[in-house]
């Protein structure tokens, strides 16, 4: 999706169309931003820049707080909008995901027409317009998502692949961050051509065996990774800043409604997320004034946490669980406190094994 949160206020609010714009906050002064328009890129601003560089390069700048729950609503029209198509969908975040279209029987086949197709569908039914990369697989289409932006698509097909990767810059390359690639800039490595001018064992040698392989196998265009159609969750949970020191009180007054924003939340986890699963426990986190945090688990029996997981949705038994927990983190020290939050971890269900009876051997 394209500037995916930017792009849903714009639509809610259309005065802010053609104005700079970011998501995030609270204040022009703390905080990050989770994204911005492509007016506000214009800028210099960027997603994960904090608000207070963001507004040095433009003063002008209106910084909209993020509305969570619109997103992940328009987020599940667009993924319904996959599964037209193909069951092997690998959703990477809210406006991001993979697509494996090999045996779609949609256009004939062609991966393009469909990506074109899906694209009309998600502007048709929510208003906001999506990119496209196309390829034989995840990396290449990765890339190649990024090249026709925003509201476009390309296609890099394996006759393509080596004029296409030949003068790539290396930070394109999901993986390697500006860190790395500075790294490699400075042993006179910037593109794919630079990497593959050297023999593989060479670079072993400079950069280590496992990091020379990817490396080399990326500039070759080599990504045996499958789409993989559902990504099960290890935990659940959310947690609440405040944006400045909060007294005991004002925090024991919010834990009831954190506690019942996470059932909110709860009740509406995919359960393709929970197949095979069981809570292995609850857990609650506590940041004090000092940016000291604390964790706690507070391990369920069995029976409860399958009646947890079978109905989605907190028992007044694990709510008292998890607000005294809460304030016994409170109560324990006399620092201001700056974040609430609780959650439940998963673990993979094992498999019933009946104990024998110990007995003699004969």
């Amino acid at each position: 999706m394209d500037c995916f949160y930017a792009a849903v206020e714009m639509r809610d609010n259309p005065k802010l169309k053609n104005l700079p714009m970011a998501i995030g906050g609270p204040s022009k002064t703390k905080g990050v931003l989770c994204t911005s328009n492509y007016k506000a890129r214009e800028f210099g601003v960027r997603a994960a820049m904090p608000t207070f560089k963001a507004f040095q390069l433009c003063p002008n700048l209106i910084l909209v707080r993020p509305n969570f729950s619109k997103y992940e609503a328009v987020s599940k029209i667009v993924r319904d909008i996959f599964f037209e198509y193909t069951d092997k969908v690998q959703m990477i975040s809210l406006d991001e995901a993979f697509l494996d279209v090999t045996d779609s029987k949609h256009f004939d086949g062609s991966a393009s027409l469909i990506a074109n197709d899906i694209r009309k569908k998600i502007f048709e039914r929510t208003g906001l317009t999506a990119s496209a990369g196309i390829s034989y697989n995840k990396m290449l289409a990765k890339i190649a998502s990024d090249w026709n932006k925003p509201n476009g698509q390309y296609c890099v097909t394996p006759q393509q692949a080596n004029d296409f990767l030949k003068d790539l810059p290396l930070k394109k390359i999901s993986g390697i961050g500006k860190v790395s690639a500075t790294n490699l800039e400075r042993i006179g490595l910037k593109t794919c051509s630079d990497v593959l001018k050297y023999d593989l064992h060479e670079l072993i040698i400079k950069i280590g065996k496992r990091s020379a392989i990817d490396l080399y196998e990326s500039c070759l265009g080599i990504d045996n990774r499958e789409v993989e159609n559902r990504r099960q969750r290890k935990s659940f949970s959310i947690e609440r800043t405040f944006f400045r020191d909060t007294s005991k009180l004002e925090a024991i007054e919010y834990i009831d409604s954190l506690i019942e924003e996470f059932g909110e939340r709860l009740s509406e986890i995919d359960q393709f997320h929970l197949e095979n699963r069981a809570i292995s426990h609850l857990y609650i986190k506590v940041r004090y004034s000092d940016f000291e945090s604390h964790t706690r688990e507070i391990m369920l029996d069995s029976l409860h946490a399958q009646q947890i997981l079978s109905n989605l949705t907190l028992d007044s038994k694990a709510i008292l669980m998890i607000r005294n927990a809460i304030e016994s983190f409170i109560h324990s020290s006399s620092k201001g406190i700056r974040l609430l939050g609780t959650g439940i971890k998963f673990k993979d269900k094992q498999s019933l094994q009946i104990p024998l009876p110990l007995g003699e051997i004969a």
